[in-house]
């Protein structure tokens, strides 16, 4: 995939995610696709390592992993950037 193509996917991915699971974990659009993107390679890597796939084509198994690697990168991030 090619670099834009990353960012729309991350940008999906992260939005999906968001959606998934709200909260305060700040960040705006510019956030949520950078999540998104470093999700997308968490997803991918994890779906080759357990031989489920990987994000290199833009498809519904790799658009799964893809949230699901946001979704793992956005609860970290949360916890990170948690006050209190």
């Amino acid at each position: 995939m090619g670099f834009i193509t990353w960012i729309i996917f991350g940008l999906i991915a992260g939005a999906i995610a968001k959606l998934i699971m709200p909260g305060t974990q700040g960040g705006g659009w510019l956030m949520t696709i950078i999540l998104g993107i470093v999700g997308a390679f968490v997803g991918g890597f994890i779906g080759s390592f357990l031989g489920w796939g990987t994000t290199d084509s833009f498809d519904f198994r790799s658009m799964l992993l893809a949230v699901g690697g946001a979704l793992i990168v956005l609860w970290i991030y949360g916890m990170v950037t948690k006050k209190g």
